[in-house]
């Protein structure tokens, strides 16, 4: 009977220390999303990476520092600064990957990160990241049909590409209005999942009605 109820406490414990632990990781990353949403990037980038070396098992937190750092990196003209962004976005979303391996957000988000080098000078990444940044999509897109951002993402590529080439965006802006249905539909209940594209799916869409 001591036996059993020392089991029962260490149990309960373990259960009240797992609840403490989650209760302190929402309240981190909620931090981090109010810094962000007021424009202290800096600060909230810091935080997620902070969360993201603490949960070894979470790939959640290495993403928003892999994608805050990759989407800071599109415009910046400071070439030293520029590779120091996406160098931090690519330690942390291989982070990701070791702990979510077939994982199509992170796919896209890796995508991301070849498109901003490429982006950054065409001339010395294109030939080698584009090649990768297609399969990658592709890749996303047999395994997560439904996901609205694979979807856009991969409709801005080809159209990136299309535009590059002289081609019609037209049949891509079919993707893009799929997409933006998919965002409606989409859901996840993993705390903090990913949720954002519904907002540029709209303007890219306006952007090809326009033609």
């Amino acid at each position: 009977m001591i036996r059993l109820t020392f089991y029962i406490l260490i149990t309960l414990l373990g259960i009240v220390n797992t609840y403490a632990q989650n209760d302190e990781y929402h309240k981190g990353m909620q931090k981090a999303f109010d810094l962000w949403q007021q424009e202290k990037t800096s600060e909230a980038s810091n935080l997620f990476e902070r969360i993201a070396n603490a949960e070894t098992e979470n790939w959640i937190p290495s993403y928003y520092t892999a994608y805050m750092n990759t989407i800071y990196s599109f415009g910046e003209k400071d070439a030293a600064k520029h590779h120091a962004q996406l160098e931090k976005a690519q330690l942390y979303v291989d982070k990701a990957f070791g702990i979510s391996e077939n994982n199509p957000e992170l796919m896209v988000l890796q995508a991301l990160i070849h498109t901003a080098w490429i982006a950054f000078d065409g001339q010395t990444y294109g030939m080698t990241l584009s090649g990768k940044t297609t399969q990658l999509y592709q890749k996303a897109l047999a395994i997560a049909p439904e996901n609205p951002r694979v979807l856009l993402s991969y409709a801005e590529w080809n159209m990136g590409s299309a535009r590059f080439f002289g081609k019609d965006i037209t049949p891509y802006c079919k993707d893009v209005e799929k997409a933006l249905q998919l965002f409606v539909t989409f859901k996840d209940e993993t705390p903090f999942y990913p949720s954002w594209g519904k907002s540029r799916a709209k303007e890219v869409l306006a952007s090809c009605n326009a033609k």
